[in-house]
């Protein structure tokens, strides 16, 4: 690959199973003449260990740098004040979009042909974290407090990326999940400037919109009627969960987080401590994170590539990890990967 074609990005091994799937699906990338060029940066307990902090400054200026990070799983250390890794990250790069595809990879379970993608603001909402204490009688902790907030801008450009991607992708409808029932305001925002947005969009895309509690029952009642889903902050967290449990759970989940100067691809999944060093670990999450990070870049025929191996290995079931099913190794999975790709 001549240098002038080669995409700078940063690669953060992380904590627990991180360095092996990372490992895993370098070798991948590089099977099929992936064009990144890796800088390679500390985050989570390994990175506390060996600098002090979870989240390092070099790492930070790293993704500054190349506006393109892969991260494994990493674990924001108990105790001491520190904040979600994750949560900093967003912020400090205004990753307003989390973008979490959910697709059959494993033929056989309880439901059968799923692809729908979810759309989650990720900047504001109760995930703000403005918390507080009120006092009550010699109770200095009686009430816990919780305030999030949402602005008519982040509604606008989290719904207008939904549609933008529908249109992208040749996607049907995009369904906007709200609870403006009863949090009249926080989201009845949000559903006032989906709608606005959704109009301009009409005939190209259809819009409809659910509550959120009757869309998680719909979900796991017929979840074929959903094609995008859009919504807040927190309901994306609990809805992205919810579906990569109706396609065998978080090992087969990626995601992306993408803002207007940089973006971060990860697998959903933690870190796995409990397995980790074992060459036990399923590197199918980060791999199909890796493919949207491919697509982002406007490598949709490497990402192509990787699908039809992930197919021909993964879903014919040749080759499985445990947590599908299977026995295969780590190194297994991606030698099988890797030959396939050939």
């Amino acid at each position: 690959m001549s240098a002038e074609k080669t995409i700078p990005a940063t690669l953060i091994p992380g904590d627990g199973i991180g360095p092996e799937i990372v490992q895993s699906v370098v070798e991948i990338l590089d099977t099929v003449g992936a064009p990144f060029k890796w800088e390679k940066a500390l985050g989570g307990v390994s990175a506390l260990d060996a600098t002090g902090s979870p989240l390092p400054k070099e790492t930070i200026d790293s993704i500054r740098r190349t506006g393109l990070a892969l991260k494994g799983p990493l674990t924001t250390p108990v105790g001491g004040g520190f904040k979600s890794i994750n949560v900093t990250l967003r912020q400090e790069f205004g990753l307003f979009a989390n973008v979490r595809p959910t697709k059959t990879v494993v033929p056989g379970g309880r439901f059968e042909n799923i692809d729908l993608v979810i759309f989650r603001e990720n900047l504001e909402g109760y995930y703000a974290a403005m918390e507080n204490y009120i006092a009550v009688g010699e109770d200095p902790k009686g009430i816990a407090m919780g305030a999030g907030y949402t602005s008519r801008a982040e509604c606008n450009r989290i719904v207008r990326y939904a549609f933008e991607y529908a249109v992208k992708n040749n996607r049907k409808r995009v369904t906007l999940v709200h609870k403006a029932n009863i949090l009249k305001l926080l989201t009845g925002l949000f559903l006032e400037e989906g709608r606005k947005v959704a109009k301009e969009y009409e005939g190209r895309v259809e819009m409809n919109e659910r509550i959120v509690d009757a869309c998680a029952m719909q979900l796991v009642t017929n979840p074929w009627q959903f094609d995008c889903i859009v919504t807040t902050n927190l309901f994306g967290d609990i809805l992205s969960d919810l579906t990569a449990g109706l396609v065998g759970g978080l090992g087969l989940a990626p995601g992306a987080n993408i803002g207007e100067k940089a973006a971060v691809f990860e697998a959903v999944h933690g870190s796995a401590p409990d397995i980790a060093g074992q060459n036990k670990a399923n590197p199918t999450a980060l791999l199909l994170a890796a493919n949207m990070m491919l697509k982002h870049v406007g490598r949709q025929d490497l990402a192509t590539r990787i699908d039809s191996a992930i197919e021909k290995v993964i879903t014919s079931g040749a080759v499985r990890t445990g947590d599908l099913g299977g026995k295969a190794s780590t190194t297994d999975l991606t030698a099988a990967l890797k030959q396939a790709l050939v």
